[in-house]
């Protein structure tokens, strides 16, 4: 029986729970672009309004390597079903208390607080999200799939992320921007309820990983598994967490950082803007799926390698194309994303290989959300900042960066042994 069909169950798991993770995260990345500067900071110019909620939309980076500690220690002591269990809980809860906040208006400064509290909510419970669908796949893999399998959580981000792009685009040709502005905005977050109750369906019904099961056979967990992780391992947390500066720096610069741009600087249309994104969302889905397939034939590393050095030539060409025609934008954005893939679809299978089974959850977890604060939160925010500064024509050398820093750390990195 073909490996796909023989382990659905388990694929189906590690897709559509990270896919409602990445709804979750980009219902709010699309909000915060589109409506969270009036709502939350009326008060503020535009400029500090941009700068405060892309501050916000940060937090969840800060916080994601704490769930990845967090659920990381329970994932490597108790076991990668009950966490993943918990992590969706934990974020679905955060996401869905959204809908009811009120605005500045309304709450004064107690409106911006909340929202940062939730925000920083959804980032516990995705940063334990990834790296326990990850293992789920991989740890399931036969021998010579394990990048295929590891993929399944990576086509969560472009099903979550179509999704969320895809509801906020009807509601936007639905509404009016005064209902919109009102309680439009809302909806997205409220359906969140919706999508969690079918993750935790499926996850409930699935079984523990293997290689855990055997791992405990073999010997107890570690005590502490982050104290294990960084002791035996460190080397490999720094190489994995500049391994993914990548992938997270070209996702948030073409989502929500040119949503952001493409509306209140370059005068689209908001529908208009999400179309395009969405249509470059599907070269992100086939990014991931051809990295994954030449992953099994050569290596993961070999292909994010590649990746990353297109990342630099995507940061070459990003501000200009940004800045052209609608073709030239839904190319530049269509590019960056299928790149994306390079450097993303194969993560699962590489990040794994890292770290032995005892230390996994907590070494990929940490690696994965440790290299999202400097690409899904430092970048987007500095782009802003210099876009606001007057240097909008060389934010694409923050690509380059993010490129060169994934080079380095998938150049260094080395395979762990069970041995650890």
């Amino acid at each position: 029986m073909n490996p796909l069909r023989q382990h659905r169950r388990i694929l189906t798991a590690s897709l559509t729970g990270t896919a409602v993770e990445f709804y979750d995260f980009y219902v709010f990345a699309t909000a915060t672009a589109l409506v969270f500067g009036e709502l939350f900071f009326p008060k503020s110019s535009p400029e500090v309004q941009g700068i405060a909620k892309f501050m916000v939309f940060g937090l969840a980076f800060i916080a994601r390597p704490i769930g990845a500690v967090v659920f990381g220690h329970f994932g490597d002591r108790v076991g990668r079903k009950a966490t993943l269990v918990a992590s969706l809980l934990l974020m679905g809860a955060s996401t869905l208390l959204v809908a009811f906040l009120p605005g500045y208006a309304d709450a004064g400064v107690y409106a911006p607080l909340l929202l940062c509290i939730l925000r920083f909510g959804q980032g516990l419970g995705l940063g334990g999200e990834w790296g326990g669908a990850a293992l789920l796949a991989t740890e399931n893999a036969p021998k010579g799939w394990e990048s295929r399998f590891g993929a399944a959580p990576q086509l969560g981000a472009p099903l979550g992320f179509l999704a969320a792009n895809g509801l906020f685009l009807l509601l936007g040709l639905w509404l009016s921007d005064e209902d919109f502005l009102a309680w439009g905005w809302r909806v997205p977050f409220l359906a969140s309820a919706i999508l969690v109750g079918i993750g935790l369906w499926v996850r409930l019904n699935i079984a523990e990983t293997a290689q855990f099961r055997e791992a405990l056979d073999r010997a107890p967990p570690p005590p502490v598994p982050l104290l294990a992780l960084l002791r035996d391992h460190g080397g490999a947390v720094l190489a994995g967490s500049a391994g993914v500066v990548a992938c997270f720096a070209l996702f948030y610069l073409s989502t929500a950082f040119a949503l952001d741009i493409g509306t209140r600087q370059l005068g689209y249309p908001r529908e208009t803007f999400l179309t395009l994104q969405l249509g470059a969302n599907c070269l992100l889905a086939l990014g991931i799926l051809v990295a994954a397939w030449l992953s099994d034939k050569s290596s993961a590393g070999k292909v994010i390698l590649c990746g990353a050095v297109a990342t630099v030539g995507v940061g070459l060409l990003y501000s200009q194309g940004l800045a052209g025609s609608t073709l030239s934008v839904f190319l530049t954005l269509a590019g960056a994303l299928f790149v994306m893939g390079f450097v993303y679809g194969p993560l699962g299978g590489w990040l794994t290989t890292l770290y032995p089974v005892s230390v996994r959850y907590s070494g990929v977890s940490v690696a994965f959300n440790a290299g999202g604060i400097v690409g899904g939160a430092v970048t987007p925010l500095l782009a802003k900042a210099m876009n606001d500064a007057g240097y909008g024509s060389q934010i694409g050398y923050l690509l380059v960066a993010a490129g060169a820093l994934t080079v380095l750390g998938v150049s260094l990195a080395r395979p762990a042994t069970e041995a650890g």
